[in-house]
């Protein structure tokens, strides 16, 4: 009788763990897909206030854009991605993407980089898997992983 009294609050304490995880995963997906739709809409300044005041922002190794990790608070991240993806690009979409928890505080998006280059005409069609860390309902931490190789070529003219 002992055991199963043990296993019917060990089974309670997760269930409720569990629930609550699913709430805050949930929470936090939410936040990363309303900083996607920011973009996607043009909305820079919605994106940056899903932002922490400190959000260490890496782009993948050997990135074009790489040259200045981490980028440190919103302001680092607009002046030294976001302005620059604007200045260089015709357009760089996100397309294909799924977005989800990935336990705790984070959330894994993955999709596709649908992109034109303004000097070499050149297209970009890469993936990419970006993983947030979101605490408080602010990213805190950004890591992204794309083909390196493919982005440094478009950029790079005949």
């Amino acid at each position: 009788m002992k055991y199963i009294f043990t296993l019917l609050v060990v089974v309670s304490f997760l269930s409720c763990d569990s629930n609550c995880l699913c709430k805050m995963q949930s929470a936090n997906v939410e936040v990363v897909q309303a900083m996607y739709d920011g973009f996607a809409e043009g909305n820079v300044d919605a994106v940056l206030a899903l932002m922490s005041e400190n959000i260490t922002w890496n782009e993948a190794e050997n990135f074009i854009y790489a040259d200045k990790n981490p980028y440190i608070g919103p302001q680092g991240v607009a002046e030294g991605v976001f302005a620059r993806i604007g200045g260089e690009w015709e357009f760089w979409n996100l397309e294909d993407m799924t977005v989800q928890g990935a336990g705790n505080a984070n959330v894994v998006a993955q999709g596709r980089y649908k992109a034109k280059n303004k000097a070499t005409g050149k297209e970009l069609n890469a993936q990419f898997v970006h993983y947030w860390t979101i605490e408080d309902g602010k990213a805190t931490k950004f890591q992204q992983y794309t083909d390196t190789k493919q982005a440094a070529e478009v950029v790079i003219a005949d």
